[in-house]
């Protein structure tokens, strides 16, 4: 068997940007990830069948380290510091943090727990290994086909989108987030490569910091929930935990990497707590549940308030979208604000056969419970519901909005 992940640069660059400030910050976290399937009914065999294969994927994952050629890379980015890519040049993932086996209901479990700096890492790779081994059974010369036959359509729309834009309006921004739910890594990379060559005026990067680096395209990415949930569980008041976090991230990064994720505990929790110092620290806001029509507006009213002016602003959207949506939401937003759109699962699994909706999620940090309460139903994320309670009281969330 040859292995799935071949490069540690194999992974979204928020990674890297998450680790830099944990390694900075606070180095001795500790921390528990916990693999879920949210569409279980919808799989075509049980993920169990894959277990003894993901688990010779770990022991090859756990023996990869950065070649030189991949740390000289990341020295290249402005917000890279150096003393971390010389972390890097050390780091190796270890087999022990990560265990794959079958819970008690008979369905796949994976665990991740050890230090915040190693076990972070574990995710993206973890889920794309999940994803290319569940797919490589049910691969048929049909589905590539038809994978082949749907991304010459998305070309199609991007070239239409182009045509149609005024001059004088934002520019329509499209770039690749699906590293995480791919079909396989040969196939991220052959979509990415279309979508550049197609439309570079669109099409303006990608998450995967391998594939920016071999194609000389721009890495994309921030910050992610688990960045903002460790902070439930750092030395701060509960209550604080967003104004820490955002705070801290700004110290590090100083004007670099500025598009602030909103959704851990709610758009209404996360605009109390952004203020008009942040307002005006952070480049904008990415979206990543609910309606991003409601999200935007408030977003815009916001902003409004606090005598900033939007259109200086950017508003990322990632959540479940395509390029007609994504097309639609521009339109829609392009007079208040400067718009740009991270497409995942649409652009690197559209194969015609169902994705499978998985996540590795932090659900403890320093031995403490973490949550996420989502905008969406179905995408908070604890294993704790006491805790997830307590923090629904202290932001002033009811149910119906998780």
């Amino acid at each position: 068997m040859s292995p799935i992940i071949q490069s540690l640069l194999d992974t979204d660059l928020y990674k890297f940007t998450m680790l830099q400030v944990v390694l900075h910050k606070f180095p001795q976290t500790h921390s528990v990830y916990h693999f879920r399937c949210r569409n279980l009914d919808d799989t075509a065999y049980p993920l169990v069948e894959i277990l003894d294969d993901l688990n010779m994927q770990l022991d090859m994952l756990c023996q990869l380290k950065f070649k030189e050629d991949e740390l000289q890379y990341l020295r290249s980015l402005r917000f890279i510091k150096s003393d971390f890519v010389d972390y890097l040049e050390l780091f190796q993932l270890k087999r022990r943090f990560i265990k794959a086996g079958i819970d008690d209901e008979g369905r796949l479990d994976i665990w991740v727990e050890g230090p915040m700096v190693q076990a972070m890492m574990f995710e993206i790779f973890v889920l794309a290994i999940v994803n290319e081994l569940y797919f490589q059974r049910i691969r048929t010369p049909e589905v590539l086909a038809e994978g082949e036959r749907r991304l010459q359509h998305k070309i199609t729309l991007l070239k239409q989108y182009e045509a149609r834009q005024n001059p004088n309006d934002p520019p329509f921004l499209v770039s690749d987030f699906g590293t995480r739910r791919r079909y396989s890594y040969a196939w991220q990379k052959h979509v990415i490569e279309e979508l550049n060559q197609a439309s570079p005026y669109i099409f303006r990067g990608t998450s995967n910091v391998l594939i920016a680096k071999d194609l000389n395209i721009t890495p994309i990415g921030t910050m992610a929930h688990e960045f903002l949930q460790a902070f439930q569980a750092l030395d701060v008041r509960l209550r604080n935990f967003q104004k820490s976090a955002l705070e801290t991230w700004v110290q590090e990064y100083r004007g670099d990497l500025g598009i602030a994720l909103t959704d851990v505990v709610g758009m209404d929790a996360f605009l109390r707590d952004f203020d008009l110092y942040f307002a005006k620290l952070f480049d904008g806001l990415r979206h990543d549940s609910g309606d991003p029509y409601e999200w935007g507006d408030k977003a815009y009213a916001h902003y409004k308030k606090l005598k900033v002016d939007s259109k200086s602003k950017m508003l990322t959207f990632s959540d479940g979208l395509n390029i007609e949506k994504a097309w639609d939401l521009h339109n829609y937003f392009k007079d208040r604000f400067q718009v740009s759109f991270g497409i995942g699962t649409n652009l690197t699994n559209d194969m015609g056969q169902t994705a499978l909706n998985i996540v590795l999620k932090l659900v403890e940090c320093n031995g403490q419970s973490v949550a996420k309460i989502s905008d969406s139903p179905g995408k908070t994320m604890t294993d704790n519901d006491t805790f997830l309670a307590y923090l629904r009281q202290v932001f002033d969330i009811s149910e119906v909005s998780a």
